[in-house]
């Protein structure tokens, strides 16, 4: 299977300008072989929680139809970050538009204590997705608490994606996370990182992908937009910037 996770740069608070980017890095995964593509937290608002009670909105949202199409089409599971309402408050979510199922969710259940005023811990309706129903996900500050990747690796996963957004000193810490998290587990890992600025810090980039042995496979700059494909089972990696 043929992993892709993207790199972007958001416009904060800009949701239609968010959706035709990310529209044209699926474009490119797409003509690359890509059979899944993640992109980074709260992908199509920015990174932005003082703004999340604003732009929130709920899972049926008409604005995202568009991806499913295109996964209908294209045979691609797609996977955008967005802040969802809920009957108990706003989660960080990604939306995961699946061929020919209904859009479903992975919300984060473990937040940073910077989060709580804003979020609430969520509730996914989706487990391990994948052919071989191996790929778990995991949304920024949850691949640092250590019981979110062991339940992943008890559950059967043997691909790991995080869609985060980490600051240029907090992409490093990740670094070294994600690495021990392929080392112990033998796991496939992937990381899908941002860009620019969100909430008024510089994202670092540096979007990767760790092989089973916790090798670094690839990873993209710190400063563009692009996408990062491996294949599962050839290890083959593709790596385009725009």
């Amino acid at each position: 299977m043929k992993l892709c996770v993207a790199q972007t740069r958001p416009v904060k608070g800009d949701i239609q300008s968010n959706i035709e980017n990310h529209k044209k890095l699926i474009q490119l995964a797409v003509a690359n072989g890509a059979e899944i593509i993640i992109f980074p937290e709260l992908s199509i608002t920015g990174y932005e929680p003082t703004l999340a009670d604003k732009l929130a909105t709920i899972p049926d949202d008409v604005r995202f139809d568009d991806f499913q199409k295109i996964s209908d089409a294209k045979h691609i599971t797609i996977g955008i970050g967005m802040p969802l309402k809920t009957d108990s408050g706003l989660s960080i979510s990604m939306l995961i538009f699946q061929p020919g199922k209904a859009r479903e969710i992975y919300s984060k259940k473990y937040l940073h204590a910077d989060e709580e005023p804003y979020f609430i811990s969520g509730k996914s309706t989706i487990g391990l997705i994948g052919s071989e129903s191996n790929i778990s996900f995991a949304i920024c500050y949850e691949l640092s608490v250590p019981e979110h990747s062991e339940n992943a690796h008890k559950a059967g996963a043997e691909i790991y994606i995080a869609s985060v957004v980490k600051t240029v000193p907090g992409v490093e810490k990740a670094i070294k996370t994600l690495t021990d998290i392929a080392q112990k587990y033998a796991m496939t890992v992937l990381m899908a990182n941002s860009v620019g600025v969100c909430d008024g810090d510089v994202c670092g980039g540096k979007t990767s992908i760790w092989n089973a042995d916790g090798t670094l496979a690839g990873q993209l700059n710190d400063t563009d937009e692009g996408i990062l494909i491996i294949d599962s089972e050839t290890h083959a990696l593709i790596e385009k910037t725009i």
